[in-house]
């Protein structure tokens, strides 16, 4: 007895001694013995467990960098992130940025306070419903780095993921130009404008100028970054919360400022003529003239709108009209100029910002208006556009659910910080377009560059302490993002490239030795480089809006797909969204893109589309379990559910083929062209089942029928065969057949037509598919109301290669069993192997019948079919049977009779061999040796007999066999088979007479005699009725209309 740790003796096992005991682990997880042969598939519950614990979810492009560091890793495990740092502020970082501080003003300003609401709302919807459907997503399971291009590739499959992946990589891009561009235009316009290289002295040159400058100065600076993210991205990283921390001061900077007009508004005068803005960089009095010790003189604004500084001057007629005015630009919260910014002022490109209520007079209208020191607009503003150049500043939602890798709980934090981000950043806008509607003077909202006040940036205008707070900080924040966009496209694309889906852009997968994406950094500096030659921020926006709007909408399009599908892996732990929301949340998107710019719109969904089908066309086949497969298969059961209805309508008819296909020793193919026939009749429409029977037992054929499977899907993809393959093991071949005509397909989805080749060896004993099975086969199809297409030949049967330049498809139409013989050859010519081919029709007439009358039925009759064919009537009359005929026949009822009795001596000659064995093996005195020699030579056992038994069976076996060949030699032939035999010679010397050229004879196949005792004549009255032509399709029709004469 041996005593257990808990003090419970128990019994010495029987199994394990001692000395194993001792062993320790040696004998581990013997509690488990029951499955220890199934360890290998199926792991334990705990080292699955222990695997998932170490799960990291690093994007692919990291991989190897990430190993680079394992080191530190080890010492120091970085303390993951949580909601607040790892979601939140990444979020609120990439939400918020350029368009805030450089065009928002500019938008109130000419949507007015109203459509700038409604423009705001929008976006944000659009963000928030996007984020809701993007939480589900990724609360549902783990989501490794790769963020939206993971949960959509995922979710919908590859070609959508990599589709969308590529757009967001564009967009993301895209944004990066976009923020160099804004970099750029804060440097120049604000900061230092004396640092511009290209200077016009002529105003209205200066657009262009400024487009040259931001080319110049935005190259230089993607090379910088480019230089700077490829060093390291860890120095990127870290000035990321420095630049977040001037994001942050300069909106509180925006409120403060707010707060500090309803007591004391800053002093920003504007200066107007009659209703019009001035811009103040060539002056600095707002007046005509001035006077001091009674003396007038003219102003420097004089001199911009008159020929010389002398009171009698020519001036512009509108300036001398009108009266020069000077109102404050920032009336401050409590002035009610909220009133007057309340509606849109969309304008005309290059027409002058006016004050609305102003008193006006107006002047000539042939007066120049270039060279005149007015504020003018820059490009033509309407609804729409606006949507397009506001909505880049909704976008970085993502940014939280790219970060996941870092997350203490992802599931948790990314719902939670995402959506708070987006709350925070909508009521950030929402609240700015009332407060800088409600703040500001009209004509400076509509200043977009801040001319009217000495070209101070317009939001720092109202910022406190001072305007270059917001200035400083918008520059840094847009350098930021301009460097973290860098940073993260090569990553996106990276992970794009290693999952292998796109083939061209695989090399963009290798980067550093540490995984840094080096190809991938040069190819975004690149396509940056195409945003900073367009060079214009209002023409770049709209372009990654698309590319963004395209990503949002596919995530929601994933969400809802999921969700409606109910497929068992959808179980999100955030729980808030619902299918309707994602709906909503998807056409709100694709109704954003087409109102920025239906054009730009087309072009991102052609993009996407391309590269959709080239991932289908020439991708890496993946299966991820993605919504897509999941909503075919559901399109499938409800589509095979409707078909299951009823039979189809005669309209609806076409061939469902079960292709019966023999295989040889090696499970290859024996007659391919049979496929090649199969895919030239259906032109890839319709069903096809390509069938094939092994013998045996399923346990034992397992792995046989495994690889008979691929050889025949193989040799399907080569031959551009679309359709399925079932192969059957059954103890015997004809079984296996019977069960492919019962039960291949599906529901309404099942064959009514059944091809298979002619057994040309069947008068060889040992063909295992004998004449017997193919007797059987045809019995079938008919008793399964199947039609039966016989290819005989078939290996004189053209390839999918080659091209008939001429000859006939002749169709020999002796009786009608549902019009098949008239719809093969329509099909058939409808491929270019038999395009070129000319259709014949030719029908037997009996001696009481009208042959020219027949024909011209028979032309009508094709007519209503709408089918070309040359028609022909061939007279067969009534002769005596030949000699020949009744030999043939003879020869044939001989043959068989032979074949019989030999078939009755074999069987008697094994059962008298088994007998003697089974008494040897019986009886225990006999050696086991002698057995076996007596099983395998029974002439020497008979010698065991008694004489007397030995030479009576002798004379008896002899006596039998003499008599039984004296009958074959007297024989006479059967009068029916005689018949059969005259009218198959007949028929095939009619057929050799005027077909022996086609390239294809359709027959009409007689049906196999009711008396089985005749099978083998079936098929050699076949054979004589087939004999002499190249290719023949024997067609045996199911008795059921095919084909129609009604529309």
């Amino acid at each position: 007895m041996v005593v257990g740790g808990d003090g419970i003796a128990r019994e010495n096992s029987p199994f394990i001694n001692s000395a194993e005991l001792g062993r320790g682990n040696t004998y581990e997880g013997k509690n488990m013995a029951l499955f220890e042969e199934e360890m290998d598939s199926n792991p334990m519950v705990s080292s699955l467990l222990n695997k998932l614990a170490n799960y990291t979810n690093l994007t692919q492009g990291v991989v190897e960098h990430e190993a680079d560091e394992d080191s530190k890793r080890k010492e120091v495990k970085g303390p993951r992130m949580g909601t607040f740092i790892g979601v939140y502020l990444p979020c609120l970082q990439n939400i918020l940025g350029v368009i805030l501080f450089l065009r928002l003003t500019w938008i109130v300003g000419t949507a007015g306070v109203l459509e700038s609401f409604i423009i705001v709302f929008m976006c944000c919807a659009c963000t928030m419903l996007t984020a809701i459907s993007m939480s589900a997503i990724a609360t549902n399971g783990v989501v490794p780095a790769g963020g939206s291009y993971y949960m959509i590739s995922r979710s919908l499959g590859p070609e959508f993921g990599g589709a969308v992946g590529l757009c967001f990589y564009l967009g993301t891009t895209f944004a990066g130009a976009m923020y160099i561009l804004g970099t750029i235009e804060i440097l120049l316009t604000y900061i230092t404008p004396s640092a511009a290289i290209f200077k016009v002295t002529d105003v209205s040159e200066e657009p262009e100028a400024m487009l040259n400058n931001m080319r110049v100065y935005g190259t230089c600076i993607i090379i910088l970054m480019a230089i700077v993210v490829f060093v390291g991205v860890k120095y990127v990283n870290k000035l990321a919360l420095v630049f977040l921390a001037c994001v942050i001061l300069s909106i509180i900077a925006i409120y403060a400022g707010v707060i500090k007009t309803a007591f004391d508004p800053p002093d920003f005068p504007i200066c107007l003529l009659g209703n019009r803005t001035l811009s103040k960089r060539n002056f600095e009095v707002c007046a005509k003239f001035t006077e001091s010790n009674n003396e007038t003189r003219t102003t420097p604004l004089w001199l911009l709108f008159c020929d010389s500084s002398l009171l009698n001057a020519t001036c512009d007629d509108y300036f001398t009209r009108n009266n020069v005015t000077e109102i404050q630009g920032i009336p401050g919260i409590m002035s009610g100029v909220l009133a007057d910014n309340l509606w849109s002022a969309y304008s005309e490109k290059g027409s002058i910002v006016e004050k609305k209520d102003q008193p006006s007079v107006a002047g000539s209208e042939d007066s120049k208006m270039g060279g005149l020191p007015y504020v003018f607009t820059d490009i033509m503003t309407y609804f729409t556009m606006l949507v397009g150049i506001y909505f880049p500043s909704v976008t970085g939602i993502m940014a939280g659910s790219n970060r996941s890798g870092d997350l203490k709980d992802a599931q948790k934090s990314i719902p939670t910080g995402t959506i708070l981000a987006i709350s925070t950043t909508s009521f950030i806008y929402l609240s700015c377009i009332v407060l800088f509607g409600a703040c500001i003077e009209g004509v400076i909202l509509r200043d977009k560059f801040g001319e009217a006040v000495n070209g101070n940036l317009v939001v720092g205008t109202l910022a406190w302490p001072s305007p270059w707070v917001i200035v400083i900080g918008s520059f840094f924040s847009t350098c930021g993002a301009g460097l973290q966009s860098l940073t993260g496209a090569p990553r996106l694309l990276q992970a794009i490239a290693r999952d292998g889906i796109v083939p061209f852009i695989q090399i963009f997968g290798h980067g550093k030795a540490n995984g840094e994406p080096t190809w991938a950094l040069l190819l975004t500096a690149g396509i940056c480089e195409i945003g900073i030659l367009i060079a214009s921020l209002d023409s770049v926006a709209p372009i990654l809006s698309m590319f963004f709007l395209m990503c949002y909408m596919f995530v929601n399009l994933a969400c809802a797909v999921q969700t409606l599908l109910r497929t068992p892996n959808w179980r999100p732990r955030f729980k808030y969204y619902h299918w309707t929301l994602s709906f909503l949340g998807m056409s709100l998107c694709l109704a954003l893109m087409f109102i920025c710019s239906w054009y730009y719109a087309l072009i991102a969904m052609l993009i996407a589309g391309c590269i959709y089908k080239y991932i289908e066309y020439r991708g890496a086949e993946k299966e991820w379990g993605d919504g897509i497969r999941g909503l075919s298969l559901n399109a499938a059961r409800y589509a095979l559910l409707r078909v299951e209805d009823g039979p189809p309508h005669t309209k609806n008819w076409r061939p469902q083929l079960l292709v019966l296909l023999n295989l040889d020793n090696e499970q290859l193919v024996k007659h391919p062209r049979l496929l090649s026939f199969t895919s030239q009749l259906k032109a890839g429409k319709g069903l096809t089942i390509v069938g094939s029977v092994l013998q045996g037992i399923y346990l034992d054929k397992c792995t046989e029928t495994q690889k008979a499977e691929q050889n025949v899907k193989a040799l399907m993809s080569v031959e551009k065969t679309k359709g399925f393959c079932q192969i059957v093991v059954s103890p015997n071949f004809r079984d296996g057949i019977s069960y492919l005509i019962q039960s291949a397909g599906l529901g309404g989805m099942k064959h009514n037509t059944v091809l298979m080749a002619w057994p040309q060896s069947w008068k060889q004993t040992e063909n295992r598919f004998s004449w017997k099975n193919f007797v059987d086969t045809v019995r079938e199809t008919t008793a399964a109301q199947q039609a039966l297409l016989v290819a005989k030949n078939i290996d004189l049967f053209p390839t999918n290669h080659e091209r008939f330049t001429e000859g006939n498809i002749d169709v020999w139409w002796i009786v009608h069993d549902g019009g098949m013989l008239m719809l093969l050859p329509f099909l058939l010519r409808q491929h270019k192997v038999w395009r070129k081919c000319k259709m014949r029709i030719f029908t037997v007439a009996q001696m009481d019948d009208n042959s020219i009358q027949m024909k011209k039925d028979l032309q009508m009759f094709l007519y209503h079919l709408r089918l070309n064919a040359q028609v022909e009537v061939v007279e067969m009359f009534e002769n005596d049977i030949s000699a020949f005929t009744y030999e043939k026949t003879l020869m044939m009822e001989q043959r068989s009779q032979m074949l019989k009795q030999m078939q009755l001596s074999k069987n008697e000659r094994e059962r008298e061999a088994q007998l003697i064995h089974d008494k040897n093996t019986a009886s225990r005195s006999a050696p086991a040796a002698e057995a076996s020699v007596a099983a395998a030579v029974p002439e020497k056992v008979q010698m065991t007999w008694t004489k007397e038994k030995f030479v009576a069976e002798k004379h008896k076996n002899k006596d039998s066999n003499v008599s039984g060949f004296k009958d074959i030699f007297n024989m006479k032939p059967n009068q029916s088979n005689v018949r059969r035999m005259h009218t198959a010679v007949k028929l095939n010397g009619v057929v050799l007479n005027k077909s022996q050229d086609a390239q294809l004879v359709l027959l009409n196949m007689p049906g196999p005699p009711k008396n089985r005792k005749g099978d083998e004549n079936y098929m050699e009255f076949l054979e004589v009725l087939t004999e002499g032509l190249d290719r023949v399709l024997l067609v045996r029709g199911s008795g059921r209309e095919v084909i129609t004469i009604y529309s």
